[in-house]
This record gives structure tokens, C-alpha cells and sequence, in this order.
């Protein structure tokens, strides 16, 4: 079995467990994506996680595990901080009617997420290279998501003017930070904390879900 046959199974038998539906296309073009990720780390250090075979689960799958979420929550999403693409890129490959805007302030992961726009055609994704409080959208997101990005005081703080009071902020976590929690700020509440059971991954996964409250 290649590689890459064995990349395509485990990507179709995950996407199964999460009740992702993915078309075809869907399939070639995130394993289109994890090509291209493995392509530039070489030279670009896109993530740490150095392993193909390590790939699938924590990049794809783990970004596919918050679909069902990001489904409720609107159709104009923010990626901060999103590095090689995770969770941006998959997911602006599974919902295509949906918009998403990837935010780094590194040029070197900027200009991947652009060739991977490209390449895989995705009309849906939008990458800024700028730093998180220098960004003024004209109008807030619906939703704005991170994965490993920075605490939630952080995440918050330094993207509070990117929403409004309908916004649905989504941090992807490991373990549950139950002293993030503790350092919220005060104009922010959680909603709701999901936990998240991706496919291949042994550790814990956790899903917060924050919103502004006057």
C-alpha cells in the first residue's frame, strides 16, 4: 500500500467516524493539501508535526472534528493565527458556501496558504499577512476560530474588535485550561466546551466556545 493510498483510507474512514460527508473533490483536494504541507515544511517549518503519517490525524481530522460547529455558527469565518492552514484550509475545503479569512503575521506561512488557494482553487479563502491587531475588517465575523494559537486572554483580547455580540469565538484546545478559564475576560463568557474525539489522536481535544457579552 503507498503512502498515499494510506493517507486516502484513513482520511475517509476518519471523515466517517466525524459524520464529515466529503465528496470526491473534497477528498483529492485536502489530500491535495497534505501534499503540499508536506512538501513545504521541509524548507518552511509549516508545523513541528515532522511525520506524514502523523498528518492525517492531527491536521486533517483534528480540524475536520470541529465541522459540525463551525456549520451552526455562521458563514464568515476568521483562521487567527493559522500557520500552515489548520483548521482554515480544510475547512474552507468541506463547506465551499462558506467564507474563511487566514490571518498570520508570518510571510513565509502566508505565501504557503496562497499557493495552496491556487493550487486547490478554493475561491471561499482569503489569506492576510498582518498582525491580529493591526487587521480591521470592515464588518465583524460571524465566527473566529484558533487552534493552538495563544491563551484564551489572548485570543480574546487581541480579537475582541473583530467581532460583535452575534460573533461565536471557537478555540481549539488540548487539555481542558481550566486557568485560561479563570483569566477570561470580563466581557466574555463560555458559551459551551465540547469535547472533541478525533480519529488517531491519543491525547485529550477539547472545543471552547466563547461569545461577548455587554
Amino acid at each position: 500500500m503507498s503512502v498515499n493510498t494510506q493517507h486516502a483510507q484513513e482520511l475517509a474512514q476518519g471523515a466517517q467516524q466525524l459524520n464529515v460527508i466529503l465528496s470526491e473533490l473534497q477528498q483529492q483536494q485536502l489530500l491535495q493539501y497534505l501534499a503540499l504541507l508536506i512538501k513545504w515544511n521541509k524548507a518552511y517549518n509549516l508545523t513541528a508535526v515532522r511525520n506524514p503519517d502523523e498528518m492525517v490525524s492531527r491536521h486533517l481530522l483534528d480540524s475536520l472534528s470541529v465541522a459540525q460547529y463551525v456549520e451552526q455558527y455562521g458563514s464568515d469565518w476568521l483562521d487567527v493565527g493559522s500557520g500552515g492552514g489548520m483548521p482554515g484550509v480544510p475547512l474552507a475545503i468541506i463547506f465551499p458556501q462558506r467564507k474563511f479569512t487566514l490571518l498570520d503575521s508570518n510571510g513565509k506561512k502566508t505565501r504557503f496558504l496562497t499557493q495552496v488557494k491556487l493550487e486547490l482553487e478554493l475561491d471561499n479563502l482569503g489569506v492576510v499577512h498582518k498582525r491580529v491587531e493591526a487587521f480591521t475588517p470592515k464588518r465583524a465575523f460571524s465566527g473566529i476560530i484558533s487552534r493552538a494559537f495563544s491563551s484564551l486572554e489572548d485570543f480574546t483580547n487581541w480579537t475582541r474588535h473583530l467581532g460583535d455580540l452575534k460573533t461565536h469565538w471557537l478555540a481549539m484546545k488540548g487539555v481542558h485550561p481550566d486557568d485560561e478559564l479563570q483569566a477570561l475576560p470580563e466581557d466574555f463568557r463560555l458559551d459551551s466546551c465540547q469535547i472533541l474525539k478525533v480519529p488517531g489522536c491519543q491525547g485529550q481535544r477539547h472545543l471552547l466556545i466563547l461569545q461577548r457579552q455587554e
